[in-house]
């Protein structure tokens, strides 16, 4: 029987090098199979400090103004800006004990966002050939929250990000994800003032509904 998924909450700032080796430990002794504490599933809630990432498809032209470090990551997708005021969710999961179908997780990803949303009264949406949840503003629409992962020997790793209260004018570094025809908006930015630990509790509740 599968033990239950462990959480983790930081609440300092993890260094983008630091997150990834500690996922790639954690995802390597989830494969493994070991007995020990380190190998059950983890949910990890984080912030970074400023920084811009480039996923597997990233473009080089489409980081603008290299202001914040930039690195260079394993998971799919473009570039993504991580900062204070963002709810990083990294997700190491054992697909081989749930569902080995890689597009069923990244669409299990993106319904616990919109499910996370819909507890703040926000409608996010997924968009045909854009990745990310995106939220209806007017004629205009604007992305909320970015995921991308990776995934070796079948436990996933990286996540999503969910824009709380960033400082927004950071995403002008770089065309986020390659679309540059929309922009980027947070929870505060449409007027929902909550806390961090706010945003915990309503990603918990989430991700039980969608993942058990």
């Amino acid at each position: 029987m599968k033990s239950a998924v462990e959480w983790k909450v930081s609440d300092q700032p993890v260094a983008y090098p630091d997150a990834v080796a500690l996922m790639e430990a954690r995802a390597a002794a989830i494969a493994d199979g070991s007995a020990c504490e380190r190998a059950r599933e983890l949910v990890w809630l984080l912030e970074h400090p400023p920084i811009y990432t480039a996923g597997t498809s990233s473009n080089d032209a489409d980081l603008l103004d290299a202001r914040f470090p930039v690195y260079h990551t394993g998971r799919g997708g473009q570039f993504t800006y991580h900062g204070p005021g963002q709810r990083v969710g990294y997700v190491m999961l054992d697909l081989k004990t749930r569902k080995p179908d890689v597009r069923a997780y990244v669409r299990d990803l993106e319904q616990w966002l919109i499910e996370t949303l819909a507890l703040f009264n926000v409608k996010g949406e997924r968009r045909e050939g854009r990745v990310g949840i995106w939220v209806q503003r007017g004629l205009r629409e604007d992305k909320i929250a970015a995921l991308g992962v990776r995934i070796k020997r079948w436990v996933t790793f990286h996540g999503v990000a969910l824009n709380v209260e960033p400082d927004l004018s950071h995403f002008s570094g770089i065309v986020p994800c390659g679309v540059s025809q929309h922009g980027v908006t947070s929870l505060a930015d449409l007027g929902i003032m909550v806390s961090m630990a706010d945003v915990d509790v309503a990603l918990k509740q989430s991700f039980q509904k969608i993942f058990g």
